[in-house]
Order: structure tokens, then C-alpha cells, then sequence
């Protein structure tokens, strides 16, 4: 009888939880409830933007034991040690700044929370193992965003050839003539690269250039000129 009574109790106590939490305030004003939403609603987006804003240091970003190699390697660039002082951190080459893109980033990077802990990568055997994949994948995600990391910085309209060494010059006008992007030719800007990486980057152009012609819309003229141009680079690099 005293079970049923404090099931009883309990039910009730639950019941008049939830009518109280749909039920209008009797004791605050609306004006209280409104202002109280509106700093409520401050806190926890102050909050949230403290959280992304985090996990976009450098620190947090070489953490994981796994990302230790890629940042000796980063330590060795003109990213990092230039005659201008000017750094890009982990965060300014892979996290968009464009608000819809970099929580689309965020949320693909458990990926990588989950294979720290899985110790995917965790040796360098692994590490040496996966990093051809790895290094694809982020080139097809910089070739489908027309490298936008990098134009973050490096803009072509604001380019003064006439200050640049010779085949820089020469590269960067090609590129404009041909509408290449800038991972066309800097793979390895800021991390080493693995064995076979020229060949792997020619199948994931021409992957993605297949992917689109098989789409509704047949590619247009340009679009076969451009994969032309970056086949005819990369062969040359491969000539060379």
C-alpha cells in the first residue's frame, strides 16, 4: 500500500512539474521572462562561439599525440617562419571562416577525435600507412571549395607580379589563364608529402572531373581545359 502511495506521490510530483512547465508564470512579468531568455540566449551562444573558437588554437589542435608529426613538419614551412612574422595556424588552412562551412568542418572533425582514441594513426607505421588517403582527402576537399583556406590570404587581384621571382610570376599568370587553384600546385605547402602523391592527386582530378560530367549537366568546354592544364602540369612535374 505505501509503494502505491509513493508511486503515487512520485506520478503526481511529476504531473505537476510538467503542467507548471507549460503552464503561464504567475510569478514573473513577461518582461522579467523576456529579458531573462535574452540574456539567457547571450550566455549560451558566448558560450558556444568560446567553444569553436577554442578548438581553433594551435594548442588544442597538436594535442592529439597523432597530430604531433604534422606539426614538425609544419614547423619547417614558410608558414610558420617567414621574413614577414606572418603565421597561419592549424585553424587558417582547415577550418572555414564562412559560418555554415566551418560548423560543417566541426562536426567532421569527431571523425578525428574517434580514430585518436581508435590509435588509428598512432605510430608512425600507421601514421606512414594512412597518410596518402589522408592527404587525398584534403585535397579533394580543397579542390570542390576552389582551395578556400587559402584565398582566405592569398588573393590573385592583389598580387604584384612584378615583385615576384620569374616562375612564380609565370605559374600564378598560367593559373589566372587557366582557372587552376592553388592546391594544383602547392600540395605540399605545409606538410610533407607521401610516396605517389602526383599520381594520387592526377586520379582525384580525374575523379572529380568524372564525377561532374556524370552529372545532369554536361562539363563545358572550360571545365575540360582546366583538367587538361592540371594533367599537363602535373606531368610535367613528373617529367621534371
Amino acid at each position: 500500500m505505501s509503494e502505491n502511495n509513493n508511486g503515487g506521490g512520485l506520478f503526481g510530483f511529476i504531473r505537476r512539474v510538467w503542467k507548471g512547465f507549460w503552464s503561464p508564470s504567475g510569478a514573473f512579468s513577461l518582461g522579467f521572462l523576456l529579458i531573462a531568455g535574452f540574456l539567457g540566449g547571450i550566455l549560451f551562444w558566448g558560450g558556444f562561439h568560446w567553444s569553436l573558437e577554442g578548438t581553433n588554437t594551435e594548442k588544442f589542435c597538436v594535442s592529439c599525440h597523432s597530430m604531433t608529426r604534422n606539426f614538425d613538419e609544419y614547423t619547417e614551412t614558410v608558414h610558420y617562419n617567414n621574413h614577414s612574422g606572418v603565421r597561419a595556424i592549424c585553424s587558417d588552412c582547415h577550418v572555414p571562416h564562412e559560418w555554415q562551412h566551418k560548423v560543417k568542418a566541426k562536426i567532421m572533425a569527431v571523425k578525428d577525435v574517434y580514430h585518436e582514441i581508435m590509435g588509428t594513426i598512432n605510430t608512425v607505421e600507421k601514421y606512414d600507412e594512412h597518410r596518402l588517403h589522408m592527404a587525398s582527402a584534403v585535397w579533394v576537399k580543397m579542390k570542390k571549395s576552389d582551395s578556400r583556406e587559402c584565398r582566405n590570404c592569398h588573393a590573385f587581384e592583389y598580387m604584384d607580379f612584378t615583385i615576384q621571382e620569374n616562375r612564380a610570376a609565370a605559374e600564378h599568370q598560367k593559373a589566372i589563364d587557366t582557372n587552376m587553384t592553388c592546391i594544383d600546385c602547392h600540395q605540399g605547402i605545409a606538410h610533407g608529402l607521401p610516396a605517389g602523391y602526383l599520381e594520387e592527386y592526377r586520379e582525384v582530378t580525374e575523379d572529380l572531373e568524372g564525377g561532374h560530367s556524370a552529372g545532369l549537366d554536361q562539363p563545358h568546354d572550360g571545365d575540360k581545359s582546366i583538367s587538361a592544364n592540371i594533367r599537363s602540369y602535373l606531368e610535367s612535374r613528373t617529367d621534371g
